[in-house]
């Protein structure tokens, strides 16, 4: 069926989005929900797998589908632009993708690349992506599933296992000494790396066979830690003269020690900002940051690490971590694996609001106006990106609110079959915001719906930003001709944005349309992104 529409003095057609658009159609393909989107192209598909992953299945795709879409996605791109490929997986692990995982995929498939250039980019990518023994562990495994230990392999992980400095890397591998099904002593003899100096001897030789008799003292600065992780093997009554003198992590100290509140209050006072993020409800539960005679002291300390923009960045904390974190936290151990409860302290429950907004890069107030389109249709709140639940849904509605506190002149609305009012505003926390979304999560997905409302109510916007999995099938009109209409009848020069939240291969975004954009919706950059095309520096 088509139904007319009125452009000023000429008719034209809209088109169910169950249909192509008449004359479109070898541009348009169908998505898994039945509607005609645009293909994004393989780039642009490559930067959503590698930021979001396929680890989990979308309302319309299982994982399977989807990790068999990004391979396929991989190997053209491979075959087009290594280089440009090795770029974009080396943008994704700086921290931008939501975990390290998909970089270390992409970078698997990278080395199965025919030509010599694709060998060459994964050589010399490699230690960007593979930065700790838990990637390492897990680069092995990929790497075991799909192609084997060869030459070139063998010789990537040779290099990791002997080039650096002997200190950090036997922190490396005390701290995570096995993972994936790999252990330190798996790798030494797979890759039988040969130590350059006596330090590194020293330490594989504990790697292979350990310290059947504690040396009187640490052999070695280098080895210093390990002497103090041996030590309390041995004396684990002595657990926080280990942490201290040592400067044992809690995942060197935990296994092997007696964890009271003075060791858990010893590793807090040197906790990196990655473990802190994830040990706040511990630290709560045992007492360390409840509100009692000494807590002032350590919450102070949570915040100077957790709202401190240099902190965030260096320990590459990705807004999702935080996201995750602060959900986790409110819930008082209701969520997640983890046996432990907890009453939640208000000051930490601030902290983590801040440390959330703080954790996207910072943006510039435009003087735009925008409308910030979440879609709240059924499938969003179905994808999962987290062992907590955590939805595309709640992930759209933070990323939106973040760029509406930069600004004056915004709404944020919701569509799925119709355009709702959420009663989201930039005073509202991030924690009550994505509870109204949530709540009001129903429906198909008819993105032209948004469009339809502002014509209705002549809302002038300058930018329109629709937070989607792209998805949109419902209705009788498909978003690139309602989004003509409304630049017909109320602002020509609008510029649209599609935030995409599913690593699928799909765009709304008309190719042939110069005002608007497709973006990935989970990089730290997004917000950026869309104020830097609002002002016209994109």
């Amino acid at each position: 069926m088509v139904y007319n529409f009125f452009f000023g003095n000429k008719q034209v057609q809209a088109t169910p989005q169950n249909q192509p658009i008449p004359g479109r159609k070898s541009e348009m393909i169908q998505g898994k929900s039945g509607g005609y989107m645009f293909e994004a192209g393989i780039w642009r598909t490559l930067r959503r797998c590698l930021l979001i992953g396929t680890g989990n299945g979308s309302y319309y795709a299982t994982k399977w589908e989807l990790t068999n879409d990004f391979v396929d996605v991989l190997e053209k791109a491979i075959a087009a632009d290594p280089d440009r490929v090795a770029q974009e997986i080396v943008y994704a692990a700086d921290g931008r993708s939501i975990n390290n995982s998909a970089p270390i995929w992409a970078l698997v498939l990278l080395s199965m690349g025919a030509s010599p250039a694709a060998k060459k980019a994964f050589q010399s990518i490699f230690p960007q992506v593979v930065r700790t023994a838990s990637h390492f562990y897990e680069w092995m495994s990929y790497t075991k599933s799909v192609r084997g230990f060869g030459k070139i392999v063998r010789e990537a992980g040779k290099n990791w296992l002997s080039q650096g400095d002997t200190k950090a890397l036997a922190y490396q591998l005390l701290k995570y000494q096995q993972r994936h099904g790999f252990s330190n002593r798996d790798a030494l003899r797979l890759f039988h790396a040969k130590p350059p100096t006596a330090d590194r001897d020293l330490l594989f030789k504990w790697v292979t066979n350990g310290w059947d008799k504690l040396p009187p003292k640490p052999p070695t600065d280098a080895l210093n830690q390990i002497w103090w992780y041996e030590w309390l093997k041995r004396n684990p009554e002595h657990t926080q003269t280990a942490i201290s003198k040592g400067r044992l992590t809690h995942e060197m100290a935990a296994p092997v020690g007696k964890m009271d509140v003075g060791a858990w209050q010893l590793l807090f006072e040197d906790m990196p900002i990655g473990a802190l993020l994830r040990n706040l409800g511990s630290l709560t539960e045992i007492g360390v940051l409840a509100y009692a005679k000494k807590s002032n002291k350590n919450l102070n300390r949570v915040a100077s690490i957790l709202n401190s923009k240099e902190h965030l960045r260096k320990g590459r904390i990705h807004p999702i971590d935080v996201l995750k974190a602060l959900k986790t936290y409110q819930s008082g151990g209701k969520l997640g694996k983890s046996s432990k409860t907890w009453t939640p302290v208000p000051r930490i429950v601030d902290i983590l609001e801040t440390a959330l907004e703080m954790s996207f890069d910072a943006i510039e107030p435009t003087g735009k106006v925008f409308m910030h389109a979440v879609d709240i249709s059924g499938s969003m709140s179905y994808y999962s990106v987290s062992s907590i639940n955590l939805t595309c849904c709640e992930i759209a509605t933070t990323m939106a609110l973040v760029s509406a506190k930069a600004e004056k002149n915004y709404a944020i609305r919701g569509f799925s079959t119709d355009f709702i009012d959420l009663q989201i505003n930039r005073t509202d926390s991030f924690s009550s915001a994505i509870k109204k979304a949530s709540d009001l999560n129903f429906g198909g997905t008819d993105a032209s719906s948004a469009f339809r409302w502002m014509i209705k109510n002549n809302f002038y916007a300058d930018v329109i930003c629709l937070w989607t999995d792209c998805e949109s099938w419902a209705g009788g009109q498909h978003p690139t001709q309602a989004l003509a209409e409304y630049r017909q009848k109320v602002n020509p020069d609008a510029k649209a944005i599609y935030i995409s939240l599913v690593p699928n291969n799909i765009s709304l975004v008309d190719p042939q349309d110069p005002h608007s954009w497709d973006i990935a919706g989970f990089d730290p950059s997004t917000p950026r992104l869309i104020q830097s095309i609002a002002s016209g520096e994109l």
